[in-house]
């Protein structure tokens, strides 16, 4: 789940509008990338996760709240709108988008949840997975 060996990690950089310090993890850069798109429309509470020690799952977590069923769908949409562009990447697998309180974006090596704040506080998916490393996802994108 790491670069494919065609590709630099400079060279995906150079393509990202994500960070200016070189990320040599294209699955971070995946997660900065879906961070930031949040960011941009607004996503609250977001919470990067490194799940490689203790998941089979993904590299990553990314955690958003939404607080409409507009605000989700546009964050998701928004999300795969940016990865696409930065990375060229799709999801392998998108769901929720019906119902919008909680869309979840499936990449492979990240998996995005974003969720209104009563599946969030439901579900509790920070405690379900607090073993794992939380990433400053502030200090990375600055």
């Amino acid at each position: 789940m790491q670069n494919s060996p065609n590709t630099s990690p400079a060279s995906v950089l150079e393509t990202s509008n994500v960070a200016t310090a070189p990320i040599e993890d294209s699955s971070l850069q995946l997660a900065l990338s879906a961070v930031h798109a949040a960011e941009d429309r607004k996503g609250a509470d977001i919470i990067l996760l490194r799940t490689t020690a203790v998941s089979l799952l993904a590299d990553y977590f990314v955690i958003i709240t939404g607080f409409s069923k507009v605000q989700v769908r546009a964050i998701a949409y928004t999300i795969a709108d940016a990865v696409e562009e930065d990375l060229q990447r799709l999801p392998k697998h998108m769901e929720g988008q019906g119902e919008a309180s909680w869309v979840l974006l499936d990449y492979g090596d990240v998996i995005v949840h974003v969720m209104m704040p009563q599946d969030r506080e439901f579900y509790d998916l920070e405690a379900f997975w607090g073993h794992a490393e939380k990433v400053d996802h502030a200090e990375l994108l600055a």
